[in-house]
């Protein structure tokens, strides 16, 4: 069983529309003994940094995320869940993060408001590492983004894929049994889906 944090954030009933399509069993859940009893932990969201902090350690989310991925359970991260998992954000200054992964989450250059923010659309990713995430997924690969952040990470060894827009960007990240996506495998067609059948069949 795969439990999705349920912290009020966005697109959390998009997430666990595509896992029930795959054949995961899941639940939306903020419930600690039903979290500590999955399998595997996706964390969504679309929305701010700060709000979404309040609410996971308002909830006592933080705390469980951090045990949980401690034991080696895995853990998706999806566009905010993604940049969560990290120390700090731009976003919201002096809000600390989950702290699971070494990086930071910055703003996209507008480029003197020559590029539009947010990003939008589809993007090619560039693959940068094998990856169990990634399996079949071919180079140059469109995914669907929705940000105005972008991560960062401390250590580039963990960077499972990249993309372009207005600066060099961080779109997944890979390390032992944590996962993340700048982009939105649930809404990225049939590479989306190969994505979170992936992560379902770890």
């Amino acid at each position: 069983m795969i439990a999705i944090i349920d912290y009020d954030a966005g697109n959390i009933k998009s997430v666990e529309k595509a896992l029930i399509y795959l054949g995961a069993e899941c639940v939306i859940t903020r419930d600690r003994d039903v979290i500590a009893r999955a399998e595997k932990i996706v964390l969504p969201g679309v929305g701010n940094f700060g709000d979404a902090m309040e609410k996971l350690n308002g909830y006592g989310l933080s705390e469980v995320l951090r045990e949980e991925v401690a034991k080696g359970k895995p853990l998706l991260g999806i566009c905010l869940g993604l940049q969560l998992l990290f120390a700090s954000s731009e976003e919201s200054p002096g809000v600390e993060g989950l702290n699971i992964l070494p990086g930071k989450i910055l703003r996209i250059p507008d480029d003197e408001g020559r590029l539009k923010i947010p990003q939008i659309g589809w993007n090619s990713l560039s693959l940068d590492k094998e990856s169990r995430l990634f399996k079949g997924i071919r180079e140059n690969e469109y995914v669907y983004f929705v940000h105005s952040y972008y991560l960062k990470a401390d250590d580039e060894s963990i960077v499972a894929a990249s993309t372009e827009y207005g600066t060099h960007i961080h779109a997944a990240v890979e390390k032992d049994n944590v996962f993340a996506c700048q982009f939105h495998p649930e809404k990225s067609s049939d590479a989306g889906l190969k994505i979170l059948s992936n992560f379902i069949g770890l």
